[in-house]
């Protein structure tokens, strides 16, 4: 691919427009998902999943009161893959393997501390070094997937379903969690390294936010930059 094709497609993926077109399409997914698993009676958990992802994803444009203020779409579009993967490969044999669906699960409270290290990192003025943006997102996930485990666990208590509890001997299910707990780190790590080696190096994210937007999320604003000076003249007069 040519220089010049490349950076016309550079250009079309972090259009401000088409980065809204598609956030909210994959918004409009997870609340179709959620609203479907309440109406039909599935899964209600998954289906609490794809509400929460959803009412993350648009806190900026409700906070800035602006539809364009939406995260990448990739981000998004990660955020929603855990659950095209449960429905398509769940219970599906492939090779003699039967697919659970848990590594959705992994997917799943990456794509949550992905979406919240994103959030900041863009449209406020934290800031972040590189070896803290890959811990912080570890550790988000780590929290995500604490988080995660409780629900399941509530839910088992007092929706009937069979998460957790479904049978097996207490120690097997300890035993199942703890190496839960250690695959949703390792993917933390890998949505670590993702969030540092491309939503903040290569995606460009701030470009594709209105101009109004963007200003505001900047580390200092012109006026505080000028009452800084006013300051610091007055100091040393």
């Amino acid at each position: 691919m040519s220089q010049a094709a490349q950076t016309e497609l550079a250009q079309f993926v972090r259009s401000r427009r088409l980065n809204a077109v598609l956030a909210w399409l994959f918004v409009g997914f997870l609340v179709a998902v959620a609203v479907g698993s309440v109406v039909t009676g599935g899964d209600l958990v998954w289906g609490g999943f794809a509400a929460v992802v959803a009412a993350v994803t648009v806190v900026p444009a409700v906070a800035f009161r602006e539809p364009r203020a939406m995260l990448p779409w990739e981000v998004v579009a990660l955020a929603s893959l855990p659950l095209v993967a449960r429905v398509l490969v769940r219970g599906q044999t492939i090779g003699g393997v039967t697919f659970s669906g848990r590594v959705s699960t992994y997917l799943a409270v990456a794509a949550i501390a992905l979406i919240v290290a994103v959030e900041l990192d863009v449209f406020t003025p934290v800031r972040m070094n590189h070896s803290f943006a890959v811990f912080f997102v570890v550790i988000a996930t780590m929290a995500a997937a604490g988080v995660w485990a409780v629900v399941q666990w509530l839910s088992d208590l007092y929706l009937g379903t069979r998460l957790l509890l479904n049978g097996r001997p207490e120690h097997v299910v300890e035993a199942g969690l703890m190496w839960d707990f250690v695959a949703a780190t390792v993917a933390g790590l890998g949505a670590g390294l993702l969030f540092e080696y491309y939503f903040r190096r290569r995606a460009g994210s701030r470009k594709r936010l209105p101009e109004e937007v963007a200003d505001v999320a900047e580390d200092v604003s012109p006026a505080e930059t000028d009452d800084d000076s006013t300051r610091e003249g007055g100091e040393s007069s």
